[in-house]
């Protein structure tokens, strides 16, 4: 119950709305009752029966069953003895036309209601999950399947809205629907519906035990559909590979399986559902024929508690219990996937960031001086990737890391924006720890280019200006000059308002990398972060991505990795890395000298 509960919370203004909502199905079952509840004086009249008994006029007001009964009672008979009984006939036919259009206003409005906290709910809960995965360090990913994530924050918050935000209307509205009816019912007859009250229990503890067999389907079903999505994710995002290697025999064959499993699956939970219904129907007609005769032996008997025309309403009014919990049972059917799909989506969300800000986190004001590795050690979970890393990357200067696949080059670079935090040492920014200040005040100051290009399905001048608000058109063209995109984007159909498609598909990989370059010039961030920026690229796009970097990289500070190591033979420091750690650096000029890696890496690459 705490997971339905917390659900709930994320409707804002559900204080507010809540007692509405309980008012509104409150007025609602009263008038839904009193529709009822005049097939009494209705059938008195078309029966014959002595309706001329004079009832004393109601002294003291109170808002109490007996008062209104009373006061009905009074009025009835006197119209009945005043204007005779097509009147009194006409009267309770107007009771009954007022009191449905009553009931179906305060319905329609108990329904709106709750499309509000739905609606609510849904949209706070999607951004809540949302919100948090988009704060999750970059380790979270690599364990994490990213279809799962894009169904939990789909297909489950979908989950919980269709079941358990749909379930006040049945888990609520018909228990007070219920009882309001019961109350009319005791008033009618307390035999018969004491009777009645001791073999209900048999219809509950029945579809009681069908809820508790559809938890284990329901996790099932929704496993099965994070997977359906991340093989949906995998297939159109390597459509490519797979066409290439001829693999959709293979992919078909994954989906398939995993197709066949999910209807499997919610066939059995469907033919668990789908039981709660027919067996409430079944027992609900079987309850009504015990009552039926129970009661017809009272008004056979003559019994002073029951007579003819009460008997029939007792019987219209009881029929009309049978639907709203035939509502209730499948509401609780309901609810058990839902709240599945709201685990899920929690576990998601009470997922705490490996990466934080401490409390009262700094503000980087500026880049002054340097960037400093002590002693820095890195590893994911158990595997060790950097041991002992002392480096220092002055102000304005260009260090280059190099070394082979594997050595923990990438790692090192994304320990500087905080992607991840050092297992052991340091790292200061002009001698202060880079964990003391805020994390987006660090990242302000940092520029980062990789060697795939990450663009969006958007204008190719939105991509430019990403992350910058109010991006001016003048300033967007100039970091575009900058970084030697300018005239292949005037040559586009539409400039710079042209769609790049998913990904950035419609442009080269040297167009795609020349935007990512002008990206960063608009941002001028002092500190550059160049992760193989040109090893993708043929040579003629590697030149004009080259120059474009060289263009970037004036007066900045830069950690350039670099497969091909003639694009930083005029760095300031080469630092050769190797299985997570330093074992050579110095300059171009100083590395060949020397009978080491880099020589050797140079070799290879000129042979």
């Amino acid at each position: 119950m705490k997971l339905f509960f917390r659900v709930f919370r994320y409707a804002h203004h559900l204080k507010v709305l809540f007692p509405q909502y309980v008012l509104y199905i409150f007025l609602s079952a009263a008038f839904s009752v009193v529709n009822f509840a005049m097939l009494i004086p209705l059938l008195n009249v078309l029966f014959g029966q002595d309706t001329a008994k004079q009832f004393e006029k109601p002294t003291e007001f109170s808002l109490s069953l007996d008062y209104a009964t009373d006061y009905f009672n009074y009025y009835f008979t006197t119209i009945v003895e005043n204007e005779g009984k097509k009147e009194a006939l006409m009267f309770v036919c107007l009771i009954v036309v007022v009191s449905v259009l009553m009931t179906n206003v305060f319905r329609y409005l108990a329904a709106i209601v709750s499309a509000r906290v739905r609606l609510d709910v849904i949209k706070n809960l999607r951004m809540s999950i949302y919100n948090k995965v988009s704060i999750m360090h970059l380790g979270f990913f690599s364990n994490e399947r990213k279809g799962d994530l894009m169904s939990r924050i789909t297909n489950d918050v979908q989950e919980v809205e269709n079941s358990v935000l749909n379930s006040p209307k049945s888990l609520l509205r018909e228990p007070i629907q219920v009882i309001f009816y019961f109350v009319t019912l005791f008033a009618i007859s307390y035999k018969l519906t004491l009777f009645t009250i001791l073999i209900l229990p048999i219809s509950g503890g029945v579809l009681g035990y069908v809820v508790k067999k559809l938890k284990r389907k329901a996790v099932q079903s929704q496993e099965s559909l994070g997977r359906i999505v991340n093989i949906l994710d995998e297939t159109l995002g390597g459509i490519r590979i797979v066409k290439a290697f001829n693999a959709l025999n293979y992919v078909r064959k994954k989906m398939d399986d995993e197709t066949d499993f999910f209807k499997k699956v919610n066939l059995s939970y469907a033919h668990r559902k789908e039981m709660g219904s027919p067996i409430s129907e079944v027992l609900g007609v079987g309850i009504v024929t015990i009552i039926l005769y129970y009661g017809g032996s009272l008004v056979l008997e003559n019994d002073a508690s029951l007579n003819a025309s009460q008997f029939i309403a007792y019987l219209a009014i009881f029929s009309q219990i049978i639907s709203p919990a035939k509502a209730f049972s499948q509401g609780i059917s309901t609810v058990p996937k839902g709240l599945v799909a709201a685990d899920r989506i929690f576990s998601v969300i009470d997922t705490k960031p490996a990466i934080t800000n401490k409390p009262n986190a700094k503000v980087l004001p500026a880049f002054e001086k340097e960037l400093t590795f002590e002693h820095v050690d890195f590893a994911y979970e158990k595997e060790k990737v950097l041991s002992d890393i002392n480096l220092t990357i002055p102000k304005g200067k260009m260090v280059a890391l190099v070394g082979p696949s594997g050595g923990g080059k990438s790692t090192l670079a994304d320990l500087i924006p905080r992607f991840y935090d050092p297992t052991g040492g340091g790292i200061k920014i002009d001698g202060e720890d880079l964990r003391d200040y805020d994390i987006d005040s660090i990242r302000k100051h940092m520029g980062i280019v990789t060697q795939e290009s990450i663009l969006f399905n958007d204008t190719i001048f939105n991509n430019i200006a990403f992350g910058i608000e109010g991006a001016k058109r003048e300033d967007v063209i100039q970091a575009a000059k900058i970084a030697n995109a300018h005239d292949f984007i005037e040559g586009m159909e539409n400039g710079y308002d042209t769609n790049i498609g998913d990904r950035g598909m419609k442009l080269s990989g040297g167009q795609r990398q020349r935007i990512s370059i002008a990206r960063a010039v608009l941002k001028n961030p002092p500190i550059l972060i160049l992760d193989e920026a040109t090893s993708a690229l043929d040579s003629e796009s590697e030149r004009l991505v080259q120059d474009a970097l060289s263009n970037l990289m004036k007066n900045r500070t830069s950690l350039v990795i670099a497969h091909r190591l003639s694009t930083i033979q005029y760095a300031d420091e080469i630092v050769v890395i190797q299985d997570g750690k330093v074992i050579e650096r110095g300059s171009h000029t100083e590395l060949l000298s020397q009978e080491g890696m880099y020589k050797k890496l140079n070799l290879m690459q000129n042979t």
